[in-house]
This record gives structure tokens, C-alpha cells and sequence, in this order.
């Protein structure tokens, strides 16, 4: 199962639309995993439109509409993987022992928010991501997103995209 991993779109306040190349990637992928701050609801629309499936949650940044349709928390059992997405952890700082605590049941948490990517596994085994943003990189180097292949109750290979401007 191939998963495309995205956060913080900020469409259209800070894109008019998803990169070509991130198009082309939640079209082919399995399942889209966003960790929040849509913007505005005809992107959820689309992502629905064009995927075999969604999975998200709404973000600090995303209103009524968006909240309406989305749980600040998300779970998903993907090919015996345990996931669970969240748009905000909190600081950096001790975030692997806080997410551990607070989603004891999940093997992967993807989150969002800061727009910085993250790959870290806690002590008790959690693995947190967070992909960045593709279309709002702030103070990042580049525009980023993240895929992963699932199969067997096993994560395959974590790949950081970046997104050419």
C-alpha cells in the first residue's frame, strides 16, 4: 500500500493549488494522509474527488466547514500498521515521549503544523513524521512531502520529497 504523507497546504491562502507533482502523487497513492490546515474545504473536496482515500484531521487553521467533516484525531489500521494523525504535538522538545504517552496504541503518528519534516521513533517504539508543507515552506529550505510504502504490518521506507518552485 503506497501512502502520501502532507500537512500544512495552506490552500488557496498561501497556494492557489497543490504542486503538479503532489497531484500526481495522491492520484497514484493508495491512501492521502493530510495532519491539517486545509484552509478551505473544496481542497478536502478534491483530494476526495481525485483519491481512493483520505484520511485526515483539521488543523488550527482550518474553520467551521472543515471541522464539520474532520476530528481533530484520526486512526487507521493500514495493511496491520497503526496510525493515528494529530495536526499539533507542542514543542519540539520532549515531543517523542509525549506523543508516545499520549497515542500508546499507535505504531505511526503523523502530524503537522510546524512545516519543519520529522522522522523520529520513541523510546517505546512510536514512529512520528510530520511531512512539512508542499506549498508553505517558511523558513524551510524547500517545499516538502513524504511517502511511504506499507505491506505486512511493516512501515517500508520513509522518503522526504521535495517539491521543485
Amino acid at each position: 500500500m503506497r501512502l502520501l504523507l502532507i500537512a500544512d497546504t495552506h490552500v488557496p491562502k498561501r497556494a492557489r493549488d497543490m504542486p503538479a507533482p503532489v497531484w500526481a502523487q495522491a492520484e497514484a497513492a493508495d491512501a492521502v494522509v493530510h495532519a491539517g490546515d486545509w484552509v478551505d474545504v473544496r481542497l478536502l473536496d478534491e483530494l476526495e474527488r481525485r483519491c481512493r482515500r483520505v484520511i485526515g484531521v483539521y488543523g488550527n487553521n482550518d474553520g467551521p466547514s472543515l471541522r464539520a467533516r474532520l476530528p481533530e484525531v484520526a486512526t487507521a489500521e493500514l495493511e496491520g500498521v497503526r496510525f493515528a494523525v494529530v495536526h499539533e504535538t507542542g514543542p519540539a522538545k520532549g515531543r517523542e515521549a509525549r506523543c508516545a504517552a499520549a497515542y500508546p496504541d499507535a505504531e505511526v503518528l503523523v502530524f503537522g503544523h510546524s512545516h519543519i519534516p520529522w522522522d523520529t521513533t520513541a523510546d517505546t517504539g512510536l514512529r512520528l513524521l510530520n511531512p512539512g508543507s508542499p506549498t508553505d515552506r517558511r523558513r524551510q529550505p524547500h517545499h516538502t512531502y513524504m511517502t511511504v510504502d506499507v505491506s505486512g504490518g511493516r512501515l517500508g521506507e520513509v522518503v522526504l520529497h521535495t517539491v521543485a518552485t
